[in-house]
C-alpha cells in the first residue's frame, strides 16, 4: 500500500513547555506544577517499513501493547487499510509498556512507531503514545485484535463533521459469541455507564469502549493523569466538563486471544472511585443533604412525643437517630462545599454568612439547653426527664459548631485558590509622596 508522502519540512523551534489545562482540576496555564508524566522515561523506535506512514500524518492510530506480539501485527495492518481507506496520510504508533514476547520486533516489522513508556499501566502506556502523537485527529484502540481498525475511517469522518470525541460503541454494534464475558455486558458496563451519564449529563451507550477518536489539540488542554484502566473514564469525564460533542458508531468486538489484562472487580472499582472523586456532588453535597433532612423530619416529628405510624410506636430512640443523621449529614454536606471551594461554590456562601448562621443555630441549641437547666432549678432540683428537647438542642449546638468552623475552613481554602493581583509597581525614577 502507498500513502501520499510529502518532503518534511524544517520543523519549527520547539515551543517552551507549560502546563497543560485540566479540565478535571481546573488548573490554569499559570499555576506552577509539573506534569505527572513530564519526566517520564519515553524513548522510541522506528523501522524503514513505516516511512510511507510518517510524513506529515493527518491521523495517528495509537495502540497500547504489552505482550501482544500474537495479535499485534494484525491490528497494524488493519490499521493501515483503514488509513487507506480514509485516503488520509497517517502514522501507527505502538506505546509498548514492557513486552517481552517479540511485540517490539513484530511493530517494527509491520511498519509501527514504537514508543517506549517506562511507566506501568493502561493509562500510562496511552499517555506515553498519544503524547508522541503527530496527526491531527487521533484514533486509540486496545492491540488485543477486539477491535477492527480496518473501520477507522467511520470514526475519523464523524470527527471531520464537527464531533470533539467519538465511541465505537459495542453495545450499539455486533458482540461476537464469547467476546465479552456476561457480567461485564450486562451489569459492569451499563451501571458504570449509567453512573457515569447521570454524574455527567451525558448520553453514552458504552463508556468503556477502547476505540476511540478525537483531535490532537483538543486532547493536549485535558490535561489526563491516571495511570491505570480508569484513564478511559477519566477521558469522558474531561470531555464532559470541557463540554465537548461525544458521538458514537456502532463497531464490532471480537475474542481477544491471549490472556486478558482487565481485572473485573479491581478495575471496575477504579472505575467507579474516579466517578465518585470528580463528582463531589453526588459523593457528598446529595448523601448530605438527604441525611440531614431526614434527621431534621425525625427530630421535628418526635420532639413533641411518641407517635404511633402503622401500628407500631415510635419514641425518643429514634430521636438519637436524627439527631446522628443531622449531625452526620452536616458534616458530609459540608465536606461537599470543601470540595467545591473554587468556582461551584454559591457566592453568597461566605464567611460573615456562615458565622451568622452557625452563631444562630448554636445559640439556638444553647436556648434550649439553658431553659431546661432553668426549669430543673425552678422545680427545686426534682427529677428531670427532658429528653426530647435535650436531644434538639445537643443536636443544633453540634451542627452549628461545625457550621461555624467549617466557615473558616471554606475560607482559608478560597485564599489559599485566589490569586489576588498586586498593584503595579513604581518605577524607581517616579518622584517620591509628599507626606501630608
Amino acid at each position: 500500500m502507498t500513502l501520499r508522502a510529502r518532503p518534511l519540512p524544517t520543523p519549527p523551534p520547539a515551543p517552551r513547555w507549560r502546563p497543560p489545562y485540566n479540565a478535571l482540576t481546573r488548573a490554569s496555564p499559570g499555576v506552577s506544577h509539573v506534569h505527572p508524566m513530564a519526566h517520564a522515561s519515553v524513548t522510541e523506535r522506528h523501522s524503514p517499513a513505516a516511512a510511507g506512514l510518517t510524513d506529515l500524518p493527518e491521523v495517528s492510530v495509537v495502540m497500547p501493547c504489552l505482550n501482544e506480539a500474537e495479535t499485534l501485527g494484525t491490528c497494524i495492518d488493519r490499521a493501515r487499510e483503514g488509513l487507506e481507506r480514509l485516503g488520509r496520510p497517517g502514522e501507527i504508533i505502538v506505546a509498548d509498556n514492557g513486552s517481552t514476547d517479540g511485540s517490539i520486533e513484530v511493530a517494527l516489522a509491520h511498519g509501527a512507531r514504537v514508543v517506549h513508556v517506562a511507566p506501568r499501566g493502561y493509562g500510562a502506556a496511552y499517555r506515553g503514545g498519544l503524547g508522541a502523537a503527530r496527526g491531527r485527529v487521533i484514533v486509540m484502540g486496545d492491540s488485543d485484535d477486539t477491535y477492527d481498525f480496518g473501520r477507522l475511517d467511520d470514526l475519523v469522518r464523524r470527527i471531520e463533521d464537527g464531533a470533539d470525541l467519538v465511541l465505537g460503541s459495542r453495545l450499539r454494534g455486533t458482540i461476537e459469541p464469547g467476546a465479552m464475558p456476561w457480567l461485564h455486558r450486562y451489569v459492569g458496563n451499563p451501571l458504570l455507564s449509567a453512573t457515569l451519564n447521570l454524574f455527567y449529563r451525558t448520553r453514552i451507550s458504552d463508556t468503556h469502549s477502547g476505540l476511540r477518536a478525537f483531535r490532537k489539540d483538543a486532547y493536549d488542554r485535558l490535561g489526563l493523569r491516571t495511570t491505570g484502566m480508569e484513564f478511559a473514564s477519566e477521558m469522558l469525564i474531561a470531555a464532559a466538563r470541557a463540554r465537548w460533542v461525544i458521538a458514537e458508531v456502532p463497531i464490532a468486538y471480537r475474542p481477544r486471544a491471549g490472556e486478558s489484562k482487565l481485572r473485573t472487580f479491581r478495575d471496575g472499582w477504579r472505575h467507579l472511585r474516579l466517578l465518585l472523586l470528580y463528582s463531589p456532588t453526588y459523593l457528598f453535597t446529595v448523601p448530605g443533604a438527604t441525611m440531614l433532612v431526614a434527621g431534621l423530619a425525625l427530630l421535628a416529628l418526635l420532639v413533641g412525643g411518641p407517635v404511633r405510624i402503622a401500628g407500631r410506636l415510635f419514641d425518643f430512640h429514634f430521636m438519637f437517630v436524627g439527631s446522628l443523621l443531622a449531625a452526620l449529614g452536616t458534616q458530609v454536606l459540608l465536606l461537599g462545599v470543601f470540595a467545591k471551594s473554587g468556582e461551584d461554590v454559591p457566592r453568597w456562601f461566605t464567611l460573615e454568612r456562615g458565622l451568622v448562621g452557625g452563631t444562630v443555630i448554636t445559640l439556638a441549641g444553647l436556648a434550649i439547653n439553658l431553659g431546661i437547666l432553668v426549669h430543673w432549678i425552678w422545680s427545686g432540683f426534682g427529677p428531670l426527664f427532658a429528653i426530647r428537647l435535650a436531644i434538639v438542642a445537643l443536636t443544633l449546638m453540634v451542627v452549628g459548631g461545625q457550621v461555624l468552623f467549617s466557615s473558616f475552613y471554606l475560607d482559608l481554602l478560597r485564599a489559599a485558590r485566589t490569586d489576588v493581583p498586586l498593584p503595579p509597581a513604581t518605577d524607581a525614577t517616579d518622584p517620591a509622596p509628599r507626606p501630608r
